[in-house]
């Protein structure tokens, strides 16, 4: 039986993903710190419901502390680490970067460390669309160079993916690096704009839309994001002979067995017809708050998910209309709205 250690499983895609892998009858080993960023009472009740299955059992501890990740690892013995736990959110991170610092760096190194140690199969580690900051050539390809982050937070992400590299090559541990484009979808998290939106509306605030609705995004429903990623644990890179091996729009590595992966929708949806879908779903209008740019934020994301595609023979395509639908039914369900 395939044991897998998954960090973040109190989180929004780590508890879609434990869930995933429960139902294949895997056992999950999940890691979460339960930080008050957001509602801790939503990440508690994910918890219970993956306690529900007795392949599940769970350490409550931050990445930082490297005995308990060390432990908790130990304990697992685990076949592949899905690596999602860390310090969300873009605008946070202008508030509090030193929490970036300790949860994404100090903390992915932590698990960086006992994945080496235990030689484990395959470690995947989540990164972001952020991280290809200023870059403005799309769709976004893996192959791109992304040197001009735009936030600690996606800093500290790309910081992640050398480490992840470095350790890849010294000690010939096979590594995943996928990077997020706007996910979304039940169970999510309060602190999304489309959450923020659905909570507003029903409750007959205004919402703010940034740049006068002049954004857009690749929205990933959470369903289709935690299905690449499983596939991606199957699709485990090999150090190349030679340079000449790796395929045309590969990121694969020359020099270890280590690749990144967009897991995204691929096509870009204007924030204002988002909105719209927002309005559509829960039967009422939206009082919009036009404002300008926030520091930081990027006018569009936008993948390139032919490298997922060719690798796994998937890729992401729930349409927006559908995914929101379903994210407000849960949200009306969740908060008896």
């Amino acid at each position: 039986m395939t044991k897998v250690f998954i960090t973040g499983t109190a989180g929004f895609i780590g508890y879609h993903l434990a869930q995933l892998l429960l139902d294949e009858g895997m056992q999950v080993h999940g890691f979460d710190g339960m930080t008050d960023y957001y509602d801790v009472s939503l990440k508690q009740r994910r918890h219970q419901m993956l306690m529900q299955n007795q392949g599940f059992v769970a350490t409550e501890a931050m990445l930082e502390d490297q005995a308990a990740v060390d432990a908790a690892i130990d304990a697992c013995a685990p076949d592949i680490i899905v690596h999602l736990a860390a310090q969300a959110g873009v605008r946070y991170s202008l508030e509090n970067p030193r929490a970036y610092i300790d949860a994404n760096v100090v903390g992915t190194f932590n698990v960086m460390e006992a994945a080496r140690r235990h030689e484990v199969k395959h470690l995947l580690m989540a990164s972001t669309s952020s991280a290809y900051g200023a870059e403005t050539d799309m769709p976004y390809r893996e192959t791109q160079k992304a040197d001009t982050q735009m936030t600690i937070y996606a800093a500290t992400k790309k910081a992640c993916e050398s480490m992840g590299h470095a350790y890849a090559h010294l000690w010939n541990l096979p590594t995943t690096m996928f990077r997020f484009f706007t996910v979304y979808g039940p169970w999510g998290r309060p602190d999304m704009a489309y959450f923020k939106f659905v909570d507003a509306i029903l409750k007959g605030r205004p919402i703010d839309i940034y740049n006068h609705g002049d954004m857009h995004r690749d929205f990933t429903y959470v369903t289709d994001l935690v299905r690449g990623i499983r596939l991606l644990m199957d699709a485990v890179p090999e150090r190349p002979d030679s340079p000449e091996d790796i395929s045309e729009g590969d990121s694969l590595s020359p020099v270890a067995p280590y690749r990144i992966v967009n897991i995204g929708n691929s096509q870009t949806v204007k924030l204002l017809d988002f909105v719209d879908a927002i309005e559509e779903a829960l039967g009422m209008p939206a009082k919009r708050n036009m404002m300008e740019m926030q520091k930081g934020d990027v006018p569009a994301t936008w993948a390139d998910a032919s490298l997922l595609q060719s690798l796994t023979g998937y890729c992401p395509e729930t349409d927006v209309r559908d995914g929101i639908a379903k994210f407000v039914a849960w949200y009306r369900e969740y908060y008896d709205k």
